[in-house]
């Protein structure tokens, strides 16, 4: 079935929006429960994926990129609003509501490992009919889910790592920061478009090394390898 368009979108795109909605859901839970219900009144608390799809980023980018196979599958939903203003202690609950996102993927992608270890285990190690497609779609959600843990850690506006770094900065300092935000946009084409032509691939370079590690970490708690 490898080759077949259906089978990789199949593969990769479910796993993907599964893990960014989950990503967003968990700021949103966070916020709330640091006192900012902002999240819960936009009804955005929901793990229905139709509240949170960004056309492009939940649909066509990563369709994209699957079936040109280009690398690294990614992508974004509509990120939960959360007041920061509303938070009970906001410098603070800033750095934890940035983290519950890669927090809740790493989560996943060890839940992922567990699907993908009981497979294999209950399959006899075949690859064949369902056990290949459940196998497959759980190591995808394990590498989808690292991937986005540790790309959102870059310590960047509007990456969930920028907002931790915002939140340790002496406070004029953080406001400067927090404004390179607005342009969001630039920043990823920045990162993956401009930057990897002068030699500097944030991803292939930063990224995917630690992803690489982490992955043959959670794969070695359950005594696989791939």
């Amino acid at each position: 079935m490898k080759g077949n368009i259906i089978y990789e979108i199949a593969v990769w795109l479910v796993p993907l929006v599964i893990a960014i909605v989950f990503h967003e859901v968990a700021h949103g839970l966070v916020a709330r429960r640091l006192g900012d219900p902002t999240a819960e009144e936009a009804r955005r608390l929901s793990f229905n994926p139709i509240r949170h799809i960004d056309p492009f980023g939940t649909i066509i980018l990563p369709l994209l990129l699957a079936v040109t196979h280009a690398g690294a599958i990614f992508g974004w939903a509509k990120p939960v609003p959360v007041n920061y203003r509303r938070l009970r202690n906001p410098r603070r609950d800033m750095v934890l509501v940035a983290l519950a996102g890669p927090g809740m993927n790493l989560l996943l992608a060890l839940i992922g490992t567990a699907i993908l270890a009981a497979t294999l285990y209950l399959s006899g190690g075949a690859r064949t009919g369902a056990a290949a497609i459940i196998a497959a779609n759980a190591l995808n959600f394990l590498f989808i889910n690292i991937f986005l843990a540790v790309f959102n850690l870059l310590p960047v506006p509007p990456f969930d790592g920028g907002h931790v770094v915002e939140g340790v900065l002496p406070p004029s300092a953080a406001q400067r920061f927090a404004k390179i935000g607005r342009y969001s946009l630039v920043v990823m084409v920045v990162l993956l478009l401009i930057l990897p032509q002068f030699g500097i691939d944030v991803v292939g370079h930063l990224v995917s090394p630690v992803v690489g590690a982490v992955t043959r970490l959670f794969l070695g708690i359950f005594g696989l390898r791939v």
